[in-house]
Formats: C-alpha cells, structure tokens, sequence
C-alpha cells in the first residue's frame, strides 16, 4: 500500500534531481532511469530513508540556477540493471519552493519549503471541467504527436490524476512544463493543459494549409 503523508511527515531537506523538462504532480507518476554516478549514490542513499522522497526541478538556462518550484516524489519501484544503473518510478506527494542549498556533493541537497502549497489534501474541485470534450481534444492531440493510451483508462481516472498525469507525461517544452507545475490549482492546470493541446493542434493545422 502507497504510503499517505500529513503535512507534518515531509522533510525539511531533500536530494535534488535538475532535470531540463520534467516536472512532477501530485499523485502523478513518473519512470525516470538514473545511471550517472551521482544520481544512483543519491537514490541508493534515498532507499534508505523512511520518506524515500526526490524534489525534480527544472533548471533555468545552463549557469547551475534552478527554478523554485519543483515536485517531490515517493519512490515507489525500482529495479537495478546489470551496469548497475536503475529504473525507478516516482509518485508525486507535493510540489516544494527551494529554500536555500546544502550541499552538492556528490549530489545537490536542499532545504525546502512546503508551505505553499496544500497539495495533500483534495483541494477545489474543478467544477468546469467537460470530460468528453477534454478527452476529445487530448485523443486529436496524442494522434499529431504519434503517441497512444489506454483511453478507457483516462475516462475512468480521477480529475487530478487524469490532469496532472498529463501534465507530467506529455511532450510540452520546458517552460509549458514549468507552467503547469506552478498552476495554483486544477482548475488553473486543465485550462493551461487544455490551451497548449489546442495551441499544437493548431500549429499542425497552419503546417498542413502551407503545404
């Protein structure tokens, strides 16, 4: 069984895992493979603590500065390979401010702030959200961009899963990645999500009439 956390159960530190666009949701998930050397000490070193949270943030240019908004992650899976790198996977808890840097090595370590954010708990329902029409519109975009999902499963998930799953998994940039990880609430995030699939849609049309 997933472990649930209150407010009072997340870490006022965390390793940190810069990774130009990707971003994590809550109780979104997310597979990521670490085979650098720093990055499997840190998870080796994760696996050991009762929490078993990494904070993914996204960094800003290539000078090393990071954004403050990032999303932690439960590691729940994992399997070592024979060259010793692992595939894991990451069920977004709660999304963090970075507070100040501890460390960098091997690996960056920082302390956080949770108060932002009350991501633990069911948060405003998002009373405008049209499924049909939403799922209508996410199935035109996965076809533009070749990619295919269990659909019956989407129609079944629950509306935060269902949007911050997309949220993490498809292939915006990195900066409409950012976007949707500060959204203040759900409501906020389908209608960005909603914008860019319709935003795409439409730049594949306009490619397609100048053809």
């Amino acid at each position: 069984m997933p472990r649930r956390f209150n407010p009072g159960d997340l870490p006022a530190t965390l390793p940190v895992f810069p990774l130009e666009g990707v971003i994590l949701l809550p109780r979104a998930h997310l597979p990521l493979k670490i085979f650098e050397p720093r990055y499997v000490q840190m998870l080796e070193d994760t696996l050991a603590t009762p929490d078993r949270l990494i904070g993914m943030v996204q960094p800003v240019g290539k000078d090393g500065k990071l954004h403050r908004t990032g999303g932690a992650g439960r590691v729940v899976a994992f399997r070592e390979g024979p060259d010793g790198s692992y595939r894991i996977i990451l069920s977004g808890v709660s999304r963090f401010r970075l507070a100040r840097r501890i460390g960098d090595v091997p690996y960056l370590r920082a302390a956080v702030d949770w108060a932002d954010f009350a991501d633990l708990g069911a948060g405003a329902p998002d009373t405008g959200f049209d499924r049909p029409a939403f799922l209508a519109l996410l199935e035109r975009y996965l076809s533009i961009q070749s990619l295919s999902t269990d659909m019956d499963t989407l129609r079944e998930a629950e509306e935060d899963v269902l949007v911050n799953s997309l949220a993490v998994l498809n292939p915006f940039a990195p900066a409409e990645k950012q976007a949707l990880l500060e959204a203040p609430d759900l409501t906020a995030r389908r209608e960005t999500l909603t914008m860019l699939m319709e935003f795409a849609l439409g730049e594949t049309a306009g490619k397609d009439m100048l053809q």
